[in-house]
């Protein structure tokens, strides 16, 4: 049988796009976070939220908790290029290892009299947050919850009078008796 050759290039595999959060355990010591944002940044890569502290006070371990995006491939290559890293000691992908418990702080600072006062208040029960401070015509309010329910939180205060937001990015862990 004589194979046809053809002017058209073979169809493109489409890989779906998903977000990832990944745990990385590294040394605490100068220069480890510009290196890995330096990694992202080299490659093209985009890091959706960061957020690092130090875990471990007497070893100088730090943990930085990454939300990314990509295709399986690229997650897979961002895993290999963090492990290899010298004081990396650990990379864990949260979204592979079933449904982690992820929250994000966010600070709100609401203007506003009247009626609007009154919505912000009202909204801010509804969604359990803290009244942080209030003066006569603002309020700041503290809410903790998913990064979904921050963003539907700051979108309804945007409409009573949202002048200044502050979110401390994704903490997160896997469920289950399992560490890291």
């Amino acid at each position: 049988m004589i194979q046809m050759s053809t002017h058209y290039p073979d169809a493109t595999r489409i890989e779906p796009i998903n977000r990832h959060t990944l745990a990385v355990v590294v040394d605490n010591e100068p220069g480890v976070l510009a290196r890995i944002a330096g990694l992202f940044s080299g490659r093209g890569y985009n890091i959706e939220s960061l957020t690092v502290t130090e875990t471990e006070h007497e070893a100088h371990i730090s943990r930085i908790t990454i939300v990314t995006a990509g295709t399986n491939s690229i997650i897979e290559q961002i895993k290999s290029h963090l492990e290899r890293l010298v004081p990396v000691h650990r990379v864990v992908d949260l979204t592979l290892t079933g449904e982690a418990v992820e929250r994000e702080l966010c600070l709100v600072k609401v203007v506003g009299k009247g009626d609007h006062r009154v919505e912000a208040m009202r909204l801010a029960s509804a969604f359990g947050a803290r009244t942080l401070d209030a003066t006569l015509t603002s309020f700041v309010y503290e809410l903790t919850g998913t990064t979904d329910e921050v963003e539907r939180f700051i979108k309804l205060m945007t409409a009573v009078g949202l002048v200044e937001v502050s979110r401390t990015g994704v903490a997160a862990m896997a469920r289950g008796a399992d560490g890291m």
